[in-house]
């Protein structure tokens, strides 16, 4: 754990259908208690990319909650509960053969002291701010980004891939997953941004921290960004959670929260 008191919080998160769909299959949620956060975007035919994500959030949140009670470092609650959210959608998905082949996306944080733990599946991403700089945390479980970190496609041939929208692992579409767990120290002033893809196809980091920094606080940083993806014709659903630490009690948050 870092040195030094524990930082408050201050969180606002928005989701958005966006320009092309008819339906919103994001979802985010958060307990300001346990200081857990996550951000999905489901996928599957009909209603079952919505049930996929919000499952999802639920069910990592309320177990987050249950593991934290016991204890347990909040690593291990972290990875545990992305995994009994993995097995919550897939058994889910078994049992219904309407929601066969849903899953989501996952994108999910906890603070541990100073520290802050980050935890992924898919290709929804964290980035982190401090200074003005802004840097991607995670790594996509894409196909086009596999193949960058190979080196058989650079980043200009990835962006005009076909293949942009496939994933190569996920919540829910098979019985195990594993999760990439990143941790890092935090000071006063930090900012941690989780978002969909409905964001990412249209704004860099450079991008992403330039919107941030204009803007006058958490809530007009969120709206920014999504109206960002709006104004290039967000074709997918787009959601952002933004978290801030701060040394002075933070307002205007509610405990819980999910869409």
């Amino acid at each position: 754990m870092g040195e030094g008191a524990a930082l408050k919080l201050e969180v606002v998160a928005l989701t958005d259908i966006g320009c092309k769909r008819t339906n919103n299959e994001d979802s985010f949620g958060y307990d300001l208690a346990t200081e857990v956060f996550v951000v999905c975007d489901g996928m599957g035919g009909m209603a079952a990319g919505e049930t996929a994500s919000g499952t999802a959030v639920r069910e990592l949140v309320e177990e987050f909650c249950r593991q934290a009670a016991t204890g347990a470092p909040r690593e291990e609650c972290l990875y545990q509960s992305i995994l009994h959210a993995n097995r919550q959608v897939y058994s889910l998905a078994q049992a219904n053969a309407e929601l066969r082949g849903m899953g989501t996306t996952m994108v999910s944080a906890c603070v541990d002291g100073r520290r802050i733990l980050i935890g992924n599946v898919g290709d929804s991403r964290a980035y982190f701010l401090r200074g003005g700089a802004c840097a991607q945390i995670t790594n996509d479980h894409s196909f086009v980004a596999e193949q960058v970190r190979k080196g058989s496609m650079n980043a200009e041939e990835a962006g005009a891939s076909p293949f942009q929208s496939l994933i190569t692992r996920a919540i829910g579409t098979a019985e195990s997953v594993e999760p990439d767990i990143f941790t890092g120290e935090v000071e006063p002033g930090d900012i941690l941004l989780l978002t969909t893809d409905g964001l990412t196809r249209y704004a860099d980091a450079k991008a992403i921290a330039r919107l941030i920094l204009a803007s006058p606080n958490l809530a007009g940083a969120c709206q920014a960004l999504i109206d960002t993806a709006k104004q290039h014709g967000a074709v997918d659903n787009v959601t952002c959670l933004l978290l801030q630490f701060l040394d002075e009690e933070a307002e205007g948050t509610d405990d819980e929260k999910a869409a």
